[in-house]
């Protein structure tokens, strides 16, 4: 079967949003992505430091307010536990380089291909945006 966009799909692969994620997995998920979403807020607090630093007329404050509302945004929308999602946002976190597939050790097979194919198809996406 083909996607609309004319990639091959599996019928025989489950979608990320019908895996069942166990106890055990959920508990290793979350610490990967506690640790992943924690090492984005410290960039950003740095961020906000750094351009707080630059700050020199009272325009440039609203500047650093708007940036920080769009930061907030975009990690609140990246950030999403649900269990539906989740193969899909630990696969983005990859693709970043916010976590490593060490943080995932303990997953079952089926979780890790999902994750790791999510990482790939963003990579190439990536790619594939930026004409390289």
């Amino acid at each position: 079967m083909t996607s609309p966009n004319g990639a091959s799909v599996s019928s025989d692969q489950a979608s990320p949003s019908d895996l069942i994620w166990t106890r055990s997995e959920k508990r290793i998920a979350r610490k990967a992505f506690d640790a992943a979403l924690k090492r984005e807020l410290d960039a950003v607090m740095q961020e906000a430091k750094q351009m707080a630093g630059q700050i020199r007329e009272p325009s440039e404050l609203w500047d650093l307010e708007h940036h920080l509302t769009q930061r907030r945004k975009e990690i609140n929308y990246k950030y999403d536990f649900r269990g539906s999602q989740l193969a899909h946002v630990l696969g983005r976190l990859l693709c970043e380089g916010r976590l490593g597939e060490e943080q995932l050790r303990g997953l079952g097979e089926e979780k890790l291909k999902a994750i790791r194919s999510y990482a790939e198809f963003l990579a190439k996406m990536n790619t594939t945006e930026s004409g390289t």
